[in-house]
Order: C-alpha cells, then structure tokens, then sequence
C-alpha cells in the first residue's frame, strides 16, 4: 500500500489533503486520527490512551489493525471500515461518485470544520450523548448539537446495539445525526478529527471507558442519603429552622442546600453578613445534626465585585472576539471566569476555602457550568486553552477539576453538583444534575430517559431536580401528584435531592434581588404527602448499603448504578426498546410512573424470576401489569437478593 509507514504500534497514511493515525488505545479499543494540516501532533484532550497488544498486517491496497476483538481496516483511498470478530460494525460512506470523498474539511477563520460519515446499520440502536430532554432513550433517527446548555449536557460517546462503544474525542462544537440513512459527526472548528471505537457488551465497554477516561471516586456515606433544597433559603435562621424541623421530626437529612444570591455580589465568593452572620455556628449546628451544608457557586463576576480587577487584569476572566467581556446578563452584565487557566482556578477556589471551606461548609454547587452565555455564539468566546467553539464541551471539565485539585489539598473526596460535564469528569467526583427543567408529568417522563442516557456515558453520579425546576404550584392538585411520583423516582437514582423553585403565593419578607419561592420541604404539599414522602425518605435509608455497594462497583468498574435494562440483558431484544423502566444496581428493577392519573404499569421481566416488592409475590418472566395507588410504586426485586428485606420493612 503507498504512502504507508509503520511505527511500532501505529499506522501512518499520507494522501491529498491529510495526515491518518491509527493506533491500539485499549484492550479492544482502536483510536483513529486524521489531520487536515498534514502534520502529527499529541492531543489527547481528556482521553488517557492505553497501549496494548496489536497486530498490524499490509496488502496491496489496505492495512489492518487488529487489537482483540476489534479491526480497523484502511484502504487506500482513505476508506475506513471497522470490524468486530467478523463482522463489520462501522464502515465510512463517501459524500462522493465514485467511493470518494472520505472525510471532509473546511478551512474556516484558522480552523477547520470537519465531518465524517459511517453507513446506517438496519436495526441498530443507540444510547448516550449525556443529558438532553429528547423523550428518546434509543436516540436512532435523531440529531443533536454537541453543545452544552442549560438542560442539555453533552457526552460525546454512542453504545451500540451492535456491541460496540464510539467515543467522539473532540471537544468542539458540533452536530451528530444518527439519521436512518447515514451517521455522520460533525464539528465546526478542529484541528483534526479524533475517535476510538470500543468493542464489548456493554459492562465490557463501560469498563474500558473508564479506564479511558477516568474512574470515578467511591461516593461518600454522606452523599447517598437524602438532600433537601430549594430556591432559596434567604437567610441563616431560615435554613436553620428546616434543618430543625427535619431532626424534629426524626427524618434523616444527609444535606441541605444553599442556594445563589446569598453572596454579597457575583464573584465574591463569600455569605452576605446581613443574613448570615455566624456561618461557622450555623455549620456546627448543622453538623451535630448529622447534616452536611452545601454550597452555590456561580461563574459569573460583576464588575462591582472585589475580586473582579485582580482576575481582569490576570487574564482570569472568559474573553470575546468581539464586544465587551460581558458573557452572561443576569442583575446586570457579567463576565465569566476562565477555569481552562490553571491561575483562575487555583485564585478562585482559595477563595472558596477562605469564606466557605474553612466556616465548615462541606461541598459546592457548580451551577452555570456549561458556560451559560447569551446569545449562545460559542466562536466569541477565547479561553486560556483555546478558542471557544474548538474547545466549549470541556469548559465544565476544568470547573470540576477545580473542586477536585483543592480538596484534594484537604485529603477530602469531593462531591460537587455540577450542571454540566464532559468526557473524565466523573475522576473529579463530579455530580451532574439535568438542570431548570419544567415541574410536568412530561418533563418527568424525559428525565427517565435521559438520565439513562447519560448513564451509558462514563459519568455514573446523576440526578435531577426533585419535582422539577419551575412552574409548580405547591397548592395544585397536579403537581402534589406529580411530586410523588417524582419523589419515588428519586429514592431510585444515584442522588436523591429535592430542589426547585416553587411559585410564590405569600407576600415578601425582605427586599432581596432573589426572594425565595413557596417552601419546598416535604411537609409543604399536604399532610398526606408528607407521610409518603417521609416513608420513601426512610425506604432510601435501608437502601443506602446496596447504593454504596454499587458506587463502590461504579468506581472499580466503571458500571453505572441507574442502568438501561440491556445494559444487564444485552442479549434480550425487548430490553434494548425498554426506556421507562431500569436496573437500579444488579438487582433491583424500578418502573416509575410519570403519567398523571395513572395507576397501572406494565413492565417486562427479563429472564430469572422476580419478586413484586409491595405483595412479595413471585413472577415469572414476561409481560405483566401492576396497580400502583399514589402511596405505591412499581418495583422488582431478583428472587434471593438480600435487599428485598430493605421494602419488607416499608
């Protein structure tokens, strides 16, 4: 084959117009790289490749490498195909007559714009992409931005039904179309394109992405129990008073959660002393009451803070191709800090330990960690490690790692609620939740689905809003439905926090730029509800043991605790259609309702035999319908685990 040059464990193709690398990155893992500068160069990205054993063999018009059970194949028009054992999984389709035009580039503004296009598979499915509110679990037929947003957090990595892995390892922003008639990924500013292609069921290929991109940490005891929170507590006493009356009450609360503008400006880093006068005594009560404090911490700096020159004139600060640095408009324009810079973070998170670590508080919420700018033109903003739109998707990377880097100095594992997060986060004990996202039984329904997305995507701490983010009225008959089932989805994720802001039916208390809502503890939606919620409360407690068991198992294997139900039954077709029900663990099954009204659930029980955990009573595999009244839920128990004993006790 011309133009070919082998080096150790790589291939080196030279044709018109581009430069390819082909190497060995993992146990059944291939990586390819193409660059349209014609000229190699190292860029991992957050991608820790491993070298492993390949062979590499060359005929007269293509070469293999073939690592395990995967093979790529490169033919020498440029022509990638990938196979699995024998059959072929991925296989580039030309834009061009002829079996041309593989790849294309596009010189734009000093960077390149790039795509490359795969043949559809009949019957293929896919899952990933992180969180999006698509109402899609199987995301074939769809397309998505490779962007981050409010709501909408992009992992750039596809499972596939065909029994492979593809890790998109391009941080830009971009477009992905799983489309019936072709899958193409496309990015608008790169210097190359970039991707791996892993081989394996899906606990096979969820372990080597976590090799590949970071093991998450073990979940501390504290962060599996119950979180309250809401938009927001305006003062000490206040947040004090919910504390009280949870311990009052005999309700175990594992934290509580202190929302924004209790600062005295954005970017300063520290409690207003008018409403919160003694942070370390009010830690400390917390504290004897077994309860963690949690923190909000925004990226947004006004120019009236105190920290705002010092990190201007540092080049601390997001920057733009044009206009002020004045990214985000929120009680006046604000600038945005640039976590890419290692000087930002390092200045910024000493600040946290000044006012917050060292008063006792005990973890931080990263929220606008996408960067949330307005309007959403990603190629105005220049951060320390590049341009904006070749670099946006790591932006929260960097946020986490921040958090990460300094407690670590503390000998502490973090846990930080982060809006956004990328390809390795989940190393930076990164706990990403889906964001403002409506208080509807619709909205219920899609987070169901996108949270098992996002668990295929290496990142195994998700959770969402309780209830949801906005529009509920906490008097409505709806939404204390609604909070219910939400409430009982909740015991059945990684995370089970409460949070939203509820509307306001009472009068201000006090002149604040950001007053808080109606209240949103579990005694605000009715005495009835209080007593449900309070029991599912205490059903997440006897579960914490089987939670920490398989955070122990996400940390070592890269296995996510929420889980598709294929992702257990690989081998069974109907599992990979099944986007309302999941695994919780290996051996919990949970099916939440999310429709309004309803009281009824059908759902499928793979192979083994299964216990109904409200009757104890045994069932087959199979399809079945089970009644499920506002104070029950549908759940599954393996015939023989120890954790059924955890729902004998409800």
């Amino acid at each position: 084959m011309k133009n070919i040059e082998i080096k150790g464990r790589q291939i080196i193709f030279s044709r018109g117009g581009e430069l390819v690398r082909i190497t060995p990155c993992h146990q059944n893992a291939v990586r390819f790289e193409a660059f349209p500068d014609c000229r190699l160069f190292d860029e991992n990205y957050t991608l820790m490749p491993r070298d492993a054993d390949c062979s590499i063999e060359e005929r007269d018009y293509c070469v293999f490498l073939t690592v395990g059970r995967i093979r790529m194949q490169l033919e020498q028009n440029g022509k990638i195909t990938v196979y699995k054992d024998a059959d072929v999984i991925l296989e580039e389709l030309p834009e061009l007559a002829f079996q041309t035009g593989y790849r294309h580039y596009e010189r734009r503004n000093g960077s390149w714009a790039a795509r490359v296009t795969f043949r559809a598979n009949a019957g293929e499915h896919f899952y990933g992409l992180g969180h999006e509110a698509s109402g899609k679990l199987d995301l074939k037929g769809c397309a998505f931005d490779l962007r981050h947003v409010n709501a909408k957090c992009t992992i750039p990595f596809v499972y596939s039904s065909r029994g492979y892995g593809f890790l998109w390892n391009n941080p830009a922003i971009g477009n992905v179309e799983l489309a019936e008639n072709r899958t193409r990924w496309s990015v608008d500013a790169t210097r190359k394109i970039d991707y791996a292609v892993i081989a394996g069921d899906p606990k096979e290929v969820s372990s080597a992405l976590a090799d590949l991109t970071g093991h998450a940490p073990v979940m501390p005891h504290w962060a599996t129990g119950f979180w309250q929170s809401r938009l927001r507590y305006e003062t000490q006493e206040d947040l004090l008073a919910v504390a009280r009356r949870y311990r009052d009450e005999g309700i175990p609360l594992s934290a509580v959660v202190c929302d924004y503008f209790h600062w005295t400006e954005q970017g300063d880093y520290r409690f207003d002393p008018q409403y919160w006068p003694d942070v370390k005594a009010m830690t400390d009560a917390l504290h004897a009451m077994g309860t963690k404090l949690i923190v909000s911490v925004w990226p947004t700096v006004n120019a009236s803070s105190e920290n705002y020159r010092h990190m201007c004139e540092n080049n601390m600060l997001i920057r733009t191709t044009k206009g002020q640095d004045r990214v985000f408009d929120f009680y006046g324009p604000q600038a945005e800090i640039d976590v890419t810079n290692p000087a930002t973070r390092e200045y910024v998170f000493s600040k946290l330990k000044e006012n917050y670590l060292d008063c006792g508080v005990d973890g931080l919420w990263f929220d606008e960690a996408e960067p949330e700018i307005h309007p959403e033109h990603f190629d105005n903003l220049l951060f320390y490690i590049g341009r904006g739109d070749e670099m946006g998707l790591l932006y929260p990377y960097y946020y986490a790692q921040m958090a990460y880097d300094g407690f670590s100095k503390t000998g502490e594992t973090p846990v930080t609620l982060i809006r956004a997060a990328y390809l390795g986060a989940q190393k930076f004990g990164a706990l990403v939740w889906s964001g403002d996202i409506p208080s509807t039984f619709e909205s219920l329904s899609q987070q169901v689905k996108a949270g098992l997305n996002m668990a295929v995507c290496g990142i195994p701490w998700w959770n969402t809003d309780i209830g949801g983010f906005w529009g509920a009225d906490i008097e409505s008959a709806e939404f204390r439905e609604l909070i219910v089932r939400w409430f009982q989805y909740g015991v059945f994720c990684p995370v089970m926090r409460l949070h939203g802001s509820r509307i306001r039916h009472a009068e201000r208390k006090r002149d604040l730029k950001e007053p808080t809502g109606d209240p949103n503890e579990i005694w605000s939606f009715g005495e009835r509800n209080f007593r449900i919620l309070k029991e599912l409360i205490f059903l997440r407690e006897r579960l914490r043991p089987y939670i920490e068991r398989h955070m122990r198992i996400a940390s070592e294997k890269g296995y996510p605790v929420m889980r598709p139900m294929f992702f257990d039954f690989p081998d069974d077709a109907v599992c990979r259609t099944l986007d309302e029900q999941y695994m919780f663990g290996d051996d919990i099954l949970f099916a939440p309702i999310v429709n309004r009204g309803q009281t009824e659930k059908t759902v499928y029980l793979p192979e083994g035999e299964w216990i109904l955990t409200k009757t104890q009573t045994l069932y087959a595999p199979g399809t079945h319908t089970i009644h499920a009244e506002i104070d029950e839920f549908v759940a599954f128990v393996r015939r023989g685990a120890a954790v059924l004993d955890c729902f004998r006790n409800a």
